[in-house]
């Protein structure tokens, strides 16, 4: 499959949280979205901008940093927030339950380097990339499957 790409500006963290909302409701279990960049970057915000707009009402998402995954019912099934940072090895990945989870609920990962061979293949790659202008960000969206296509399509700011 082809490497697709787009590079969008994010000039404020109201700008993240638009994107994260508009993407929310075209997902569905079995997707997987990978946020890569440095401590800081807005890895965090974007997901709790994401979770909470497919909550009814929405309830506070804390970061799962000490926790490592944080899992939120929604009326589309249940999504999972995983922070990685913490992990030594990929075998603590499985032992959490991700890989089961790529399979059926929406899956937000927060450092995915840390999954190493275990990485879904058609996962949604987005790099938050600090744009050394106030809170701006740049976010680097990378995928092969199609069905990114029309989902980012749909969801551009």
């Amino acid at each position: 499959m082809t490497m697709q790409q787009l590079r969008l500006s994010m000039p404020t963290p109201e700008a993240t949280q638009a994107f994260a909302a508009t993407l929310a409701p075209q997902l569905a279990a079995g997707d997987v979205i990978l946020l890569s960049g440095g401590i800081g970057a807005g890895k965090t915000h974007f997901a709790r901008a994401l979770i909470q707009s497919l909550q009814s009402p929405p309830e506070d998402v804390p970061s799962p940093t000490f926790t490592l995954v944080q899992v939120y019912d929604t009326p589309k099934g249940e999504v999972w927030h995983a922070d990685l940072y913490r992990l030594t090895n990929p075998d603590e990945c499985i032992e959490l339950g991700l890989v089961d989870a790529f399979e059926t609920a929406i899956c937000l990962i927060e450092w995915p380097d840390k999954l190493e061979d275990l990485t879904p293949g058609d996962a949604l790659h987005l790099e938050m990339i600090d744009a050394n202008k106030d809170d701006s960000r740049e976010v680097s969206c990378r995928w092969t499957s199609p069905k990114w296509d029309q989902i980012l399509d749909g969801a551009q700011p």
